[in-house]
């Protein structure tokens, strides 16, 4: 799954959301390859670690975000008639187990906790949305408007991902390229491992 990730790299223009700092850092890494000082090494590299924190933290926003338009679709759906009602009791109830069940920083190196918790949102966010509008029909504004926020957070996935990876790529060749030096500035720096990235690695 995560090799259609890059396949939509075309899309990023279209994110609506404030540029990552990484488009800066990522072409600064070049001139930064051999600093004047231990302490520029330092201040280049916390640049581009706060970079690659910022943009996660970013993309778990907008997911978190996600979930909390899915909880609120499906109580406004529970006040429709003639619905499904235990399908959407059961969709709910898979909703509510989406969070726990979501990569972080370290877990995501395995790709296949990526696709699980893709695949874990899919079934919920497909059925929801045919359930809350057939036929792009929804029957309230309010539920609508739940889709549609659901739909486009859903969609900017890809996007959030490939500035993540700008983020942390840039992050990983500074390591790569300063570990010596990082590693003379005591413990916090001398632990520091590559960031695991979303596309594959070839």
């Amino acid at each position: 799954m995560k090799a259609v990730l890059f396949a939509s790299l075309f899309a990023l223009t279209a994110l609506p959301m404030c540029k990552p700092d990484t488009a800066k850092t990522a072409t600064d890494t070049a001139a930064a390859v051999s600093p004047a000082s231990p302490a520029e090494v330092r201040a280049q590299f916390d640049i581009l670690r706060d970079s690659a924190d910022a943009n996660w933290q970013r993309m778990m926003g907008s997911d978190d975000q996600k979930l909390a338009e899915v909880r609120g679709l499906v109580q406004d759906l529970k006040k429709q008639p003639r619905l499904n009602t235990a399908q959407l009791r059961a969709l709910g109830e898979q909703a509510g187990r989406l969070k726990p069940q979501r990569y972080d920083r370290q877990s995501m190196a395995s790709s296949e906790s990526i696709d699980q918790y893709d695949a874990a949102q899919d079934s919920v966010l497909k059925p929801l949305v045919r359930l809350a509008a057939p036929e792009g029909n929804a029957p309230t504004a309010r539920i609508r408007d739940y889709v549609e926020h659901i739909m486009l957070a859903d969609a900017n996935v890809v996007s959030y991902r490939a500035h993540y990876d700008a983020a942390a790529k840039a992050y990983n060749n500074y390591l790569r390229l300063h570990q010596a030096e990082l590693a003379q500035m005591g413990d916090q720096y001398a632990r520091l491992r590559p960031l695991p990235l979303f596309e594959l690695s070839h």
